[in-house]
């Protein structure tokens, strides 16, 4: 078996990374409903300090023909090519608090070497807790305060904040297969999966920016900037209120999820919050039909909100 140091290749200042910091992973690639991931992670590299760790190879984890490079064709030439990338950086928090962050694609390839590799470093920097977020769509109502599943050994935090514990089967990703080897040696960590509302989940929706990161927060206790996304958030819903608002069924429609959400957030004897209490899944096609038309339409204001048009 080759060594796992063969996937990635650190930087020059690698060996002054200090021991004992925390590591936040949060990869993109599958299931990113409301591309939580991509906000979170673009979010804390325009706002925050950070410095590359290490580098894996996209050679070697990466499916080029299922995620393409973007190249910029400059009138008769190629001007530049923008590779896929997946790094470790430490950062710094809103108050100078350092952390590692593991951030890029998610690796097609060699998901048992790539745990490897990062239970490697893990070991490398001591690291002393490693949290990773994930966002799924639910049939939620975004009038409610967005929920989240919390997995690993970290008992506090799934005690206090896990607001849904199937027992279920679900496609995986790499990071899960992560934190599986890492609970198993006793590691400290935690696994946010934030429950947003389907038919917001193709759209970019701040509020499950901020809870990610706020999830975080909870976590490691570091401190995020969030006030830009919190903003975004509450013209976002905003508009999405107005559309409801003038809609009927629409009103209906949120009323019914608002009723399921309620009532399972009461401790009523609903098996999950995805069942109502007929045991029938609702579908509220009409729903997401009626706010794509809406999403689709959305144009970007001198302010850089959203807008109706």
């Amino acid at each position: 078996m080759s060594d796992p140091a063969d996937l990635y290749q650190l930087s020059p200042d690698s060996s002054g990374v200090p021991a004992g910091l925390p590591l936040v992973a949060a990869l993109t690639g599958f299931a990113d409903a409301g591309s939580t991931v991509a906000q979170i992670t673009q979010y804390l590299g325009d706002t925050l300090d950070g410095d590359v760790v290490a580098t894996f190879d996209a050679d070697i984890l990466l499916d080029y023909r299922a995620r393409r490079p973007i190249i910029t064709f400059d009138q008769d030439h190629i001007a530049d090519f923008q590779a896929s990338t997946l790094t470790l950086s430490l950062m710094k928090d809103e108050i100078g608090q350092q952390f590692l962050l593991l951030s890029g694609f998610e690796p097609d390839f060699r998901w048992e070497a790539f745990t490897s590799a990062v239970m490697q470093l893990v070991e490398r920097y001591g690291v002393s807790t490693t949290t990773w977020v994930q966002a799924i769509p639910m049939p939620v109502p975004h009038t409610r305060p967005l929920g989240v599943t919390v997995s690993g050994n970290r008992v506090d935090l799934i005690e206090s904040l896990s607001v849904w514990r199937p027992t279920t089967q679900a496609p995986a990703n790499a990071l899960h297969l992560v934190e599986l080897r890492l609970s198993a040696t006793g590691h400290p960590t935690a696994g946010f999966v934030l429950l947003v509302p389907h038919y917001l989940a193709d759209t970019e929706f701040p509020d499950a920016a901020v809870t990610a990161l706020s999830s975080i927060s909870a976590a490691t206790g570091l401190i995020f900037p969030s006030d830009r996304l919190r903003e975004e958030g509450r013209e976002f819903l905003s508009k999405v209120d107005e559309q409801v608002t003038g809609n009927q069924e629409l009103t209906r429609l949120v009323q019914t999820l608002e009723e399921r959400h309620d009532t399972y957030m009461e401790g009523n004897p609903l098996p999950s919050p995805l069942i109502g209490l007929d045991g029938q899944v609702p579908s509220a096609d009409s729903i997401a039909a009626e706010l794509e038309k809406f999403l689709s339409t959305r144009q970007v204001d001198d302010d850089g909100g959203p807008s109706l048009g």
